[in-house]
């Protein structure tokens, strides 16, 4: 196996840049539309507007452009492709620092945190508070694709990333995540306990609740207590059918992925808008259009919609390492708080950090950037 850390650069085809937009303009919509609320789904008016907007008035090139402002590069570990971007702060002492993305995201949800992570005085911060940073494609998504054999979950992925830190020179660092990428961050001390200093968190109410993740109310709870639980798993229950299809038909679901950017565009806003700050009544307004749009578009242009789904399959059936624990301190950031979430998930308060934030949602780096990096600085302060 190759141990070489090739150079990367974005360049998609104009070819494929021309056939989104052929493809958008022939988008066909759907025959009955049942109203404009989003209770069943995205909208037709509403998806209307915004494969419009990805066609005429979305520009991939200026993306490609910001997204090759930092460097990136490839590596081959366990038989994959592993990309990631890699800057490295100016500032002597910084903190290596991996940030793992999660479902439905990438790579791209953390490109606005490079400036206030590694240059933090330029970001109203402390010399002491920069990071190097190491922002890896999970496999099966981005340009970690294709996926070169089956069996890539969480806990390869893990062993894959610290093989990865590993290899570009760093014997110490710390790790931040969300979603899948939470997970996985939460598992590098199993694997790498005298590298990792600590492992970072972010979740919210809703993805707690999704995973199963919030209990029954505690015998002491208030009503209030039970009502929120009660509506977060209400709201679960009516809002997995993406997750259980990806568990279970991956393989079927990733043929409409790949040839209907417009089903793959309703496939991830559908999340997004569930997903965000319920203070906003639409997805663009929580998280800026043209993000959500190039998110869309790595998925368009390198297919991974299904790999992805694939990814989701592969974690429901692996077998689960319930045998160990991570060693290293954890630090949670809860977005969108609730009070239940503590109450169910850490009762007796033995989470050293743990920080909660009205604001924000399942994509705090994208809607709520100076409160995770706020978090960020203050959990790694004391491990450094």
């Amino acid at each position: 196996m190759s141990t070489d850390i090739t150079p990367f650069t974005i360049a998609v085809p104009e070819a494929d840049v021309q056939d989104l937009r052929e493809r958008l303009a022939r988008t066909r919509r759907p025959a009955v539309d049942p109203g404009n609320g989003w209770e069943r789904g995205v909208p037709a008016d509403y998806l209307t507007r915004l494969t419009e907007a990805w066609a005429d008035d979305y520009d991939w090139r200026a993306a490609e452009a910001e997204l090759n402002a930092h460097p990136q590069a490839t590596t081959e570990i366990d038989g994959q492709t592993i990309h990631f971007i890699h800057v490295r702060s100016a500032e002597p002492d910084a903190t290596p620092l991996v940030l793992l993305h999660g479902y439905p995201g990438s790579f791209v949800d953390f490109v606005g945190l490079i400036g206030p992570l590694t240059d933090p005085v330029a970001h109203g911060g402390d010399a002491a508070n920069a990071f190097h940073v190491v922002i890896p494609s999970l496999p099966g998504f981005g340009f970690s694709t294709p996926v070169a054999e089956p069996g890539w979950e969480g806990t390869r992925t893990a062993k894959a990333i610290v093989e990865l830190m590993a290899r570009l020179g760093y014997e110490r660092y710390g790790a931040h995540g969300y979603d899948i990428g939470a997970g996985i961050a939460g598992d590098l001390g199993k694997y790498a306990p005298d590298a990792v200093i600590g492992s970072h968190v972010a979740t919210d109410p809703m993805a707690l609740a999704y995973l199963g993740m919030i209990g029954e109310a505690a015998d002491d709870a208030t009503p209030e207590e039970r009502a929120s639980i009660e509506r977060l798993r209400a709201a679960a229950e009516d809002g997995t059918g993406y997750l259980r299809l990806q568990a279970t038909r991956p393989a079927t679901l990733a043929h409409g992925l790949a040839d209907s950017p417009a089903f793959q565009l309703a496939w991830i806003v559908e999340k997004v808008h569930e997903w965000t700050d319920t203070r906003y009544e639409l997805p663009e307004e929580a998280i800026d259009r043209d993000a959500i749009l190039t998110n869309v578009s790595l998925y368009w242009f390198t297919r991974s919609g299904g790999s992805a789904a694939q990814f989701i399959w592969e974690a429901f059936h692996a077998e689960q390492d319930w045998g160990s624990q991570s060693p290293t301190p954890t630090g949670v950031a809860v977005f969108a708080t609730d009070p239940v979430v503590r109450r169910t998930m850490d009762p007796e308060g033995k989470t050293a950090h743990w920080s909660e934030f009205e604001r924000g949602g399942h994509f705090p780096s994208l809607e709520v950037p100076d409160l995770l990096v706020a978090d960020i600085r203050t959990f790694f302060a004391g491990l450094r």
